[in-house]
């Protein structure tokens, strides 16, 4: 299923050589942003967030401001007629015919790519559940571009809750594709990185291990990438605190990385990187979340720019089939088409919203 549009839904969907023209396009605009300060004079930006959200909805309003664009939309869906029932497919199809281009985050996995099957302008994902943050991923690889000078032949540990972690699966997918770069995820099993991401890594010909513990492995890195718990992602109270407070980056954990490491966390963060920490010349994640400001507006400038279609569901439909994700943009929005993916063994399919694997 084409639309007209172009659409970032998820950075696999472009070649690396994309990646890098809007990294590099990130980076003039960062030595010289004046010089980009009307190249949006008279566009749009509609924003609609469905859960909170501070870096990525002010970034991307601060991004389209300096371009000199305009910005409609909402931070509360409560505020809107989304509280009333309003379906995705009613809310964009209003809001997209409003603006040039639209960025929406929300709280259930495919939500984005729900809202580009009927926007009538181009569509960001800023974050659908616990599934994928195309921009943050961007932002990510432009601080690593600026930082480490380069996005290959580094070992990246990922901590804390990898399962949810929608940021560190974007960033593993993307990160993959470069040469040489390797994986260390940290984290309990309860919070382990899930198998399809595991399965791309392979597939693109990078490596990964698994460890316990933070000591073990910080000492190995050229990044450590730190996440939150997420509370919001876990079925109940207890859940959570079982996991709360299993891995803290302090100071003394400093002591045993390298000299040239950089931490980098997409924040917010709760307790999981001690205050002592910023301090430190590697601590990168306040320049990391300045950085998505650049990483944004190259990113709006490289859409509004290109008039491209977007091939949004490339599987087959299976009316009968339903998928087994309860956080599946398709077991809330009924309408939606129930598109899988196979690799050929039709016992074995993939939602197209949400990438969870089902066996029939």
């Amino acid at each position: 299923m084409f639309s007209e549009y172009q659409h970032l839904i998820d950075l696999s969907d472009y070649p690396v050589s994309w990646w890098k023209k809007v990294i590099e396009l990130g980076e003039k605009i960062k030595e010289n942003p004046k010089d980009f300060a009307h190249e949006c004079d008279g566009k749009i930006m509609a924003t609609l967030f469905y859960e909170p959200s501070t870096r990525t909805q002010m970034s991307f309003q601060t991004a389209m401001i300096r371009l000199g664009g305009q910005i409609i939309g909402f931070d509360n869906p409560a505020n809107s007629s989304v509280s009333k029932g309003e379906t995705i497919k009613d809310t964009t199809k209003i809001v997209s015919s409003y603006a040039d281009i639209l960025v929406i985050r929300h709280p259930v996995a495919g939500a984005a790519k729900a809202a580009a099957l009927t926007a009538d302008c181009s569509v960001i994902n800023a974050g659908d559940g616990g599934h994928l943050h195309p921009t943050q991923t961007l932002t990510d690889l432009l601080t690593l571009k600026i930082e480490k000078k380069k996005l290959s032949g580094l070992t990246i540990g990922m901590c804390g809750d990898l399962i949810n972690g929608r940021t560190v699966h974007s960033l593993c997918k993307a990160l993959s594709m470069f040469e040489n770069d390797k994986f260390i995820f940290i984290s309990t099993p309860e919070l382990r990185m899930p198998a399809y991401i595991k399965d791309i890594i392979k597939a693109n010909g990078s490596t990964f291990e698994e460890v316990d513990t933070l000591e073990e492995a910080i000492g190995n890195l050229d990044v450590l990438y730190m996440t939150r718990i997420q509370q919001e992602r876990f079925a109940s109270a207890e859940e959570y605190l079982a996991q709360k407070n299993t891995y803290v980056l302090d100071h003394r954990k400093m002591l045993l990385a390298k000299k040239d490491m950089i931490v980098l966390h997409p924040l917010p963060r709760v307790d999981e990187i001690t205050v002592d920490v910023d301090d430190d010349s590697r601590a990168m994640y306040f320049t990391q979340a300045k950085y998505g400001v650049f990483a944004r507006m190259a990113l709006i400038l490289t859409m509004l720019s290109e008039k491209k279609s977007t091939e949004l569901l490339k599987g087959k439909i299976y009316n009968a089939v339903k998928c087994d994700n309860p956080r599946c943009i398709t077991n809330h929005e009924h309408y939606l088409p129930k598109s899988f993916r196979s690799s050929g063994d039709e016992t074995l399919l993939e939602c197209e919203f949400c990438d969870e694997r089902k066996l029939i």
